[in-house]
C-alpha cells in the first residue's frame, strides 16, 4: 500500500515547471515551420507537448501516489512522442539539432524519473 503523504501542488513542481518551459520553447519553435506544417508535424509536436506538464498536473491531483505514478508514465510517454517529433522536425531542416527543446526535453525526462522513484520509495 502506498503511503499517502500529500504531493506538492503541481505548480509548484519543478518536472511541471521546466515542462512548461519546453511548451513555450515548442511553441515559438513550430510558429517559423514552413505553412505546410500548420496542421501536420506542428500541431503534433504542440499536443505531445502539452501532454507533459498536463499529465504532471493531473497526476499530483488525482489521490494516492499510484494515479500519481501513472500519470508520470503517461507523461513519460508523451516525451518520447515529442523527442521523435523534434527528430524529425531537425531531420526535415525545421529546427537545428542544438534547437533548445532538446535540452529541456532532456531535463524534463529526468526530473519526471527522478519524481517517479521517489514516489515509488514511499511505498
Amino acid at each position: 500500500m502506498f503511503n499517502m503523504m500529500p504531493v506538492k501542488p503541481h505548480h509548484k513542481l519543478e518536472a511541471w515547471k521546466v515542462a512548461m518551459a519546453l511548451v513555450r520553447t515548442v511553441y515559438e519553435a513550430t510558429g517559423g515551420f514552413p505553412r505546410e506544417e500548420t496542421y501536420g508535424l506542428a500541431i503534433q509536436l504542440r499536443r505531445a507537448a502539452v501532454s507533459i506538464p498536463s499529465n504532471v498536473a493531473e497526476g499530483a491531483g488525482r489521490d494516492g501516489h499510484r494515479e500519481f505514478l501513472r500519470f508520470l508514465s503517461i507523461a513519460r510517454g508523451s516525451l518520447s512522442e515529442l523527442e521523435t517529433q523534434l527528430l524529425i522536425a531537425a531531420d526535415l531542416g525545421y529546427l537545428p539539432a542544438e534547437h533548445a527543446s532538446f535540452a529541456l526535453l532532456e531535463r524534463v525526462s529526468k526530473l519526471i524519473t527522478g519524481l517517479r522513484r521517489k514516489l515509488a520509495l514511499q511505498r
